[in-house]
């Protein structure tokens, strides 16, 4: 233990920056894993999705650009975009509040944020698809194109 502190002090004092930064990346990875594991918003895997959306009527909701939308999504998923979701431009939604509602992005990355705006919403039970369309497409899951 001695021999890593002693280690450690001439390092930090010969590159302030780069400790910062080591310091500053986690910090940011304990906040990440202790906001998601307090989130409502659960991610879930394919094949939970397929379960739900076969046994518990659950809504796609598909919050990429329509264009990548119409390049393939989900069968009967739902394109709202999250600009819609935070100024509560969800009418379509609405009726679907006691089901399961699925959200899905391109890789997973940024479905939280409109997830707990949903929650916010009253919306009781709502997931993050993992890892997105790319995910699902990575698995040769079907995609319907328009």
């Amino acid at each position: 233990m001695e021999f890593i502190i002693n280690e450690i002090i001439p390092f930090i004092k010969n590159h302030p920056l780069l400790s910062l930064g080591w310091i500053a990346l986690f910090i940011v990875i304990i906040y990440l894993t202790i906001k998601s594991k307090l989130s409502k918003v659960k991610t879930i895997s394919n094949a939970q999705t397929i379960n739900m959306m076969n046994k518990q009527n659950a809504v796609i909701v598909d919050l990429r650009s329509a264009d990548n939308f119409k390049k393939g999504h989900i069968t009967e998923a739902v394109n709202i975009l999250p600009i819609d979701i935070k100024n509560g431009s969800i009418k379509s939604l609405e009726k679907h509040k006691e089901f399961p509602v699925i959200l899905v992005d391109d890789n997973g990355m940024l479905v939280n944020a409109s997830g707990d705006i949903l929650v916010k919403q009253g919306f009781e039970q709502v997931f993050a698809l993992k890892d997105g369309i790319a995910g699902w497409n990575g698995e040769n899951l079907p995609l319907v194109k328009k």
